[in-house]
């Protein structure tokens, strides 16, 4: 099914996309200090001087919740259905730009336990778990969010975070193979076929670690859920290899999409929401996340613990549980809904995401999708230096 998509929303979803994609996991760009002169969070200078959970008096959630997010990633009229919905107020703020550089920002006052000017925040999940590591997150009670039991299996019981105490899920997004059936004249279904002779020169692949080896990782019987420098360098080597032999065209980031399209790539690594929108001009790209498997990312709500409404942060997660409420939400992002069973809602709001599988994923995808595990500091810089000396990045 193909339906036109304004313009606009393409913009938006593409800078949306770009921001958070550029630095998941911890770019060589941004491990060496690259800033991007974005607004980021204010960091104030007062101290709480508790551990940043307001006064329970038995009574409904109130006053004022302040929340930072990703820039173009709420649904128009959502902010103000729930404050209708709660009697809450709302200061919600699309200033969080990259994980790298947010942390950056807040680390020194979150150590201090100074507010940070923010109730609810919107990390990628490997900077929650950070986050969490340090002990700068607060539990999120299961009384405040009773909707969490409609959080998909695979993520309210993920080793990151078993039983999601500290992060709740915001939208998730695949990580797998896109191709242009014109240029390929057959299917593509395994890492293997990026290596096929009659693609020289004609493939890409992602110059992030973790979206560029994951599912190599996994096609050579390794998984990203359990990364070693063995396996990692496994990945690396073969990618080596493929590169000497001419395979690879080039290595990266969102910028794939006109080669893609005009047939000079015939096969790349691709993000599923980017394909959702390429799709409606150019019906013979497909997606597909290879039989071995491919990889997630996970965008999560989190409650610092200088929030000074953690009641309010509660029923803001909870009000986004909601599947009819979600809807609107993954409607207007595009992206892969954390929460199960979500079809029927969905085709409420918009029959046509409802019916894309690369927006509403069967079961035995997302069981073949894996998360990377929370890399420390030096994983992350050992596989960052490994892998760009064959991307030159």
């Amino acid at each position: 099914m193909s339906r036109e998509i304004d313009p606009r929303l393409m913009a938006r979803l593409t800078a949306n996309r770009t921001s958070r994609r550029r630095f998941l996991g911890g770019s060589v760009a941004a491990a060496a200090g690259l800033t991007l002169g974005s607004s980021l969070l204010a960091a104030c200078g007062s101290d709480s001087g508790t551990s940043g959970s307001t006064t329970d008096d038995g009574g409904p959630a109130s006053g004022t919740l302040r929340v930072s997010n990703w820039p173009l990633y709420m649904a128009d009229g959502f902010v103000a259905a729930f404050q209708t919905a709660s009697g809450i107020t709302v200061d919600y703020k699309e200033d969080f730009n990259d994980n790298e550089q947010w942390f950056a920002k807040v680390k020194e006052p979150l150590a201090r336990k100074q507010d940070i000017g923010a109730d609810l925040v919107v990390p990628t999940e490997f900077m929650a778990v950070r986050l969490n590591q340090l002990g700068w997150l607060n539990e999120i009670s299961e009384d405040g969010v009773p909707n969490k039991k409609n959080l998909r299996p695979d993520l309210l019981n993920a080793s990151a975070d078993p039983g999601r105490k500290v992060t709740a899920p915001y939208m998730s997004g695949l990580v797998g193979l896109a191709y242009n059936r014109a240029a390929t004249g057959r299917d593509i279904r395994t890492i293997d076929d990026l290596w096929d002779p009659a693609f020289r020169g004609r493939v890409s692949l992602f110059s992030d670690v973790q979206d560029g080896l994951g599912m190599i990782m996994l096609s050579q019987g390794n998984s990203p859920e359990n990364p070693t420098s063995e396996t990692v360098q496994r990945a690396v080597d073969l990618v080596r290899e493929q590169n000497d032999r001419g395979q690879i065209r080039r290595f990266t980031g969102n910028d794939y999409s006109s080669d893609l399209t005009a047939g000079n790539i015939a096969v790349a690594q691709a993000y599923s929401g980017d394909i959702v929108q390429l799709q409606a001009d150019n019906p013979d790209l497909q997606f597909v996340v290879p039989e071995s498997g491919g990889t997630t990312f996970l965008d999560t709500m989190v409650i610092p613990y200088t929030t000074q409404n953690q009641r309010a942060a509660e029923a803001w997660i909870d009000y986004i549980y909601d599947r009819a409420n979600y809807a609107k939400l993954v409607a207007y992002t595009q992206f892969v809904p954390v929460l199960s069973d979500m079809t029927e809602e969905l085709r409420k709001v918009d029959p046509a995401a409802a019916d894309n599988p690369l927006i509403n994923p069967p079961t035995d995808v997302l069981d073949r999708s894996k998360s990377w595990a929370a890399l420390t500091d030096e994983q992350t810089q050992e596989y960052n230096t490994a892998y760009a000396a064959v991307t030159g990045g």
